[in-house]
């Protein structure tokens, strides 16, 4: 499952970041923010319609991503240890 379609308030874990190698500032710049395998990551809110930004807490941070950057994060459930 991608954060972009992650329910709000559910916690999830991010598997990893899939920049297919279009976009690997992209990669670099959302690692640098905590988005690294193994970190908890929680959808606070999204826009209606599916608008820019969607309000995400990482760790003990919050940020705004766009759903284009969403796309990018692969999450698991919590429970998921492989």
């Amino acid at each position: 499952m991608r954060l972009d379609q992650l329910s709000v308030n559910l916690t999830q874990r991010v598997k990893k970041v899939n920049s297919f190698n279009l976009m690997p500032e992209i990669e670099h710049q959302l690692a640098e923010i905590g988005f690294i395998p193994g970190e908890k990551v929680t959808v606070l809110r999204k826009n209606l319609f599916g608008g820019n930004p969607m309000m995400i807490r990482i760790g003990l941070s919050t940020f705004a991503l766009r759903k284009q950057e969403a796309e990018l994060i692969e999450v698991e459930d919590l429970k998921n240890n492989d």
